[in-house]
């Protein structure tokens, strides 16, 4: 099974996932970008790199383990991907923080690396990602 949390730089994924790992047997924790991001990295490479995940998430499931994976890519990316059906099951669960506490996170975490603007487009990916999400359960309006 691939489980999956999801959501905007500096909401918490990665902190969640190791605990969860920590607790659980079975279950592989991995980071969506841990096998390098380039400085080009678009959609494109998103839905590339997930189908590559959902591989991995194919032999761990044929090992008898279910994958944790942590990353941006919304749930209609992942449930797009060639692969997904192939897996026994899987559960997104979109991870969000206030605005002002993905800002504090994000400039303490990556010390003061993002200019305003970048900051400005995490959030605004925070805020699709919640569209995107709402629109699964209740359909668009």
């Amino acid at each position: 099974m691939l489980l999956v949390l999801t959501g905007s730089s500096g909401s918490g994924k990665t902190t969640l996932a190791h605990a969860l790992g920590d607790r659980l047997d079975g279950l592989a924790v991995h980071d969506h970008d841990e096998i390098g991001v380039p400085d080009d990295a678009d959609a494109r490479w998103r839905h590339r790199t997930t189908e590559d995940w959902i591989g991995r998430a194919l032999d761990y499931q044929d090992r008898g383990l279910d994958l944790l994976l942590t990353g941006q890519s919304p749930l209609g990316e992942i449930l797009a991907a060639p692969s997904a059906p192939l897996l026994k099951g899987i559960a997104v669960c979109l991870i969000h923080v206030a605005d002002d506490e993905r800002r504090r996170r994000l400039e303490r975490r990556d010390d003061g690396r993002w200019s305003p603007a970048v900051l400005d487009a995490f959030v605004g990916w925070s805020s699709w990602h919640r569209g995107h999400a709402a629109d699964l359960v209740t359909g668009p309006t």
